[in-house]
């Protein structure tokens, strides 16, 4: 079965279940306080998401294939930043 809708798209629910879990904790206590964190780590998150949706409109395997590597990379940005917010105790290691 084709997919017609990137929502459809497992990777693009995860991701937006990411966006959704890192809005959450970034939007309270000092975490909220640190603009430049708090801005950087809900871009990628958001990134990620967006990423899957812009390449599923691409026209192309290997446009969307080129998207989906620019979503992980974001993946990966989000989570180095949150070794930052864990570093600076705004989160738990159990977040």
């Amino acid at each position: 079965m084709a997919l017609r809708r990137f929502e459809e798209i497992e990777g693009w629910q995860l991701a937006r279940e990411l966006t959704k879990q890192v809005y959450a904790v970034a939007m309270r206590g000092a975490f909220a306080k640190d603009f430049g964190l708090r801005d950087q780590i809900t871009r990628a998150s958001g990134s990620s998401m967006h990423n899957i949706a812009e390449g599923f409109d691409g026209g192309s395997n290997a446009e969307f294939v080129k998207f989906l590597r620019y979503s992980q990379r974001s993946c990966s940005e989000v989570q180095s930043q949150l070794y930052v917010a864990l570093d600076q105790a705004y989160i738990s290691q159990a977040e």
